[in-house]
């Protein structure tokens, strides 16, 4: 049978292309602290370091970002080849938590924090955070913890910036339930069968 619009049943006759077999390919799901200055592409345009830099040699198979984080961003990537359990996470839909400690220029006041909440427009965009707390304060900047529950282009640093706060650092920490724990820069792990479904959406 030559025709590619062909029905293949299961546990019928397998499927061949030139002769070989086609197998199916097992799912894999993979949590990477991913550093700052890395893209979350397959390549560059301008040449620069991609995660699959990182990743090179790792024998895994092909997998794909779960979200994204930006070139200035570090922490917690999800990486999969299960199309269906990803589009889960990042539907926003979903409203699954991501959780992020910010370091920013300046002290924000009680005021700044009401307005994250209510939230800024931005280029045609309502940004706002579900949750945000101080974590600790120095003269010059501050640290804090901010919780999306949907996520835009650039949300956080947009919207910090229209506060008047520029974002030092950027380190996302949590998806939903999964920390990014111990887990070293530049290092990754498989998740775990329960770690798996308590990131599934459709469960």
């Amino acid at each position: 049978m030559r025709d590619p619009q062909f029905p293949a049943p299961l546990g019928g006759q397998g499927i061949a292309v030139d002769g070989h077999a086609v197998k199916s390919i097992d799912h894999a799901y993979v949590a990477f602290n991913k550093p700052r200055g890395l893209v979350v592409s397959t390549a560059d345009e301008k040449g620069r370091d991609t995660i699959y830099t990182a990743l090179a040699g790792a024998g895994l198979p092909w997998l794909g970002p779960v979200g994204r984080l930006d070139k200035a961003s570090e922490g917690l990537l999800l990486l999969s080849n299960d199309t269906t359990w990803a589009a889960g996470i990042t539907d926003p839909v979903s409203h699954l938590d991501k959780t992020y400690h910010v370091q920013v220029a300046g002290l924000p006041d009680t005021a700044a924090f009401s307005a994250m909440l209510v939230g800024v427009h931005d280029a045609g965009e309502h940004l706002k955070v579900r949750r945000a707390t101080l974590l600790r304060a120095g003269e010059k900047n501050a640290w804090i913890e901010v919780v999306l529950d949907e996520g835009r282009n650039r949300h956080i640093r947009r919207l910090l910036a229209a506060l008047g706060h520029d974002v030092l650092r950027l380190i996302r920490v949590a998806v939903g339930p999964l920390a990014l724990g111990e887990l070293a820069k530049g290092q990754w792990r498989q998740l775990s069968e329960e770690e798996i479904n308590a990131l599934d959406t459709r469960r």
